[in-house]
């Protein structure tokens, strides 16, 4: 992350000198299409961390205020539904602690959007590196490399997820030598399909074709990854991306890296990530090991952490399969801002500026919600909703008394179960049902 970007460059990047309570950002790393990465400074803990801020040029802008503002009414539900994704996708590799994955430190939401603080790491990501260096990348440095980043995908794997998004600009090669798998697919996958998008969407050449259709989820696996990793081997060796797979579904013109022999790989290598890279799922390989077992690589795994004396170990809760789609959050807004140049529509029932970096990960600080669910269990979901002042608040028709904060936002911790929210005011009564049936974060706008 030590790649400098001029502010001017990303036109919606918040200014330097902007805070965060104890953050501050410092400079600008990074923008793309779905969000902008800053180098800010935490002054408690005197050390530099990464923010991301989701920021999808396509469906919004940034507002006189720094909050951000909606290209148009028709971008709402695909917003709203990439924020969501991007929460999820905080919470989900806080779950892990692998040296080789983002290590996320905590989320929280400011300026109609969200954001996540993650370890600050340096170096640049494989597309600059290979912009800068394009005769780096010989068999011997990628067999010290993948080994590592094999062992962050499995990883994943093992918790049952998928990444859906590895290429060049989602791995960094940090000054040390040691790779980071960066940002997972979800909102980018999440905003494409309410957009109907998803070719635009998808990383051309590095995406298999089963991320092509959401007809039948079922296809997509390890496999799905390994293609992807294969199409970073093989641009990394030819220096240009394999062919877009849905045209080798019409005509496949794809020329096996064992028949070109590009000088000074072995053959092994070759025909591997050959294999990773067949049209058809059933061909590549079927996991990691299998994929490790055909480069003869090992896997490079974690140590487990010492035990301390007193404890004992306790079983950790299952994961979300990785075929399960992220819930998509119904929400309208209701009513618009026009800025000064032009008109869009204000991102109304997303505000939720003022919570502070206390609005951790870990939010056992939240007691459970009192009000009845149609089907009991643990308490599994963190809620977010934004009341008005003089606003009434009843959950499945019973009224909920607990203040929301100062900046009239109340967090919730809800069991698994159906909710209605209905909220009253001036005689008006608006409502928004919801089903908890796994754990994650939503944002409720009635």
């Amino acid at each position: 992350m030590t790649h400098r970007t001029q502010n001017q460059d990303v036109p919606n990047a918040l200014p330097l000198g902007y805070r965060f309570n104890e953050l501050e950002i410092k400079e600008v790393i990074g923008g793309g299409d779905f969000g902008i990465v800053y180098r800010a400074w935490d002054s408690q803990l005197e050390r530099n961390v990464a923010i991301k801020e989701f920021m999808p040029v396509s469906l919004a802008l940034r507002g006189d205020n720094n909050a951000l503002v909606l290209r148009s009414q028709r971008c709402s539900k695909a917003f709203i539904a990439g924020l969501n994704s991007f929460i999820q996708e905080a919470r989900l590799l806080a779950q892990f602690n692998h040296p080789n994955l983002l290590h996320v430190l905590r989320f929280w939401v400011e300026n109609d959007t969200a954001y996540m603080a993650t370890a600050f790491y340096s170096g640049m990501t494989l597309s600059r590196l290979k912009q800068h260096y394009p005769d780096k990348f010989d068999e011997s440095w990628i067999r010290q490399m993948l080994p590592l980043l094999l062992g962050a995908i499995k990883t994943l794997h093992n918790g049952g997820y998928l990444h859906r998004d590895i290429s060049l600009d989602n791995i960094q090669i940090q000054e040390n030598g040691l790779p980071i798998l960066l940002d997972f697919g979800s909102a980018r996958r999440i905003i494409s399909n309410i957009a109907d998008e998803t070719e635009t969407m998808l990383r051309p050449g590095y995406a298999p074709i089963e991320q092509y259709t959401d007809d039948n989820d079922n296809e997509q696996g390890p496999w799905t990854d390994i293609y992807a990793l294969g199409a970073v081997l093989y641009t990394l060796i030819t220096g240009a991306t394999p062919p877009v797979s849905v045209i080798r579904s019409i005509e496949d013109n794809y020329v096996p890296l064992n028949k070109l022999r590009p000088e000074g790989y072995s053959p092994a290598l070759l025909q591997a990530i050959d294999r990773a890279l067949a049209l058809r799922p059933e061909d590549r390989p079927r996991s990691v090991d299998a994929f490790a077992e055909l480069l003869t690589l090992p896997v490079k795994e974690v140590e487990p952490l010492a035990k301390a004396p007193e404890q004992t170990p306790r079983p950790t809760a299952p994961l979300t399969a990785a075929r399960e789609k992220p819930a998509r959050i119904a929400a309208r807004i209701a009513r618009y801002r026009l800025p000064a140049m032009i008109a869009v529509c204000a991102i109304a029932g997303l505000t939720l500026g003022g919570m502070l970096l206390k609005n951790m990960l870990n939010s056992s600080d939240v007691p459970p919600v009192a009000a009845p669910a149609l089907s009991g269990g643990e308490a599994t979901a963190l809620v977010y909703l934004r009341l008005s002042e003089a606003s009434r608040l009843l959950i499945n028709a019973s009224p909920y008394e607990r203040a929301p904060g100062s900046d009239n936002v109340l967090k919730l911790r809800l069991k698994a179960g159906q909710y209605t929210f209905a909220v009253q005011k001036d005689g008006a009564t608006r409502s928004q049902s919801i089903t908890i049936a796994h754990p994650g974060t939503w944002f409720i706008t009635p």
